[in-house]
């Protein structure tokens, strides 16, 4: 696997070797092994997978801590633009973000550590969209912020007329009261 840094320490891009031929392709999707010498040492407990449709926006997700969660994420079927925000207080990249498009031709996984919120929006018909964490989910330990916040200026890449969120997205607090 290739491992591309994003310009925020630790959040990478990984792009897993492809072996194509007539009958389709074949990849490793994931290797504990390969995975801790290239990128970090973790074990992933939970994994989770949501289908969507064409303009749903999911996100920007988190949770606190002692339950924040370290994720990597793939796309199965379609395509998102995925998002990370920095939101670890004493980091140098606090407030940053890293955008990335994920699909199911690219084959690429984005590694988001702890620390970090996290969204994606589909940009195709449809998305299948998988992804490991390293904590269990906790309800009471989930935080969201607004997807739009002028503050952090995502550019969510279509028009946001033809953005769908939930409601619980929908009512977000802003960045500044993360």
């Amino acid at each position: 696997m290739n491992i591309i840094n994003t310009g925020i320490p630790d959040l990478v891009i990984i792009e897993p070797k492809i072996f194509r031929d007539s009958r389709g392709y074949f990849y490793e999707s994931f290797s504990q092994k390969q995975f801790e010498e290239q990128v970090c040492k973790t074990t992933f407990v939970q994994d989770n997978e949501s289908k969507s449709t064409y303009g749903v926006l999911r996100g920007l997700h988190f949770q606190q801590s002692p339950y924040s969660q370290a994720k990597l994420v793939k796309v199965v079927s379609g395509k998102v633009l995925d998002v990370a925000v920095d939101i670890r207080k004493n980091s140098p990249t606090f407030g940053k973000h890293v955008s990335v498009e994920l699909s199911d031709e690219n084959k690429r996984l984005l590694f988001i550590p702890r620390g970090f919120a996290h969204g994606f929006l589909v940009l195709s018909e449809e998305a299948i969209f998988q992804y490991k964490c390293d904590n269990y989910y906790m309800p009471n330990y989930e935080g969201s912020i607004k997807w739009n916040d002028p503050t952090l200026s995502i550019n969510w890449v279509i028009n946001e007329n033809n953005i769908i969120v939930s409601e619980k997205d929908m009512n977000a607090r802003g960045f500044d009261k993360t």
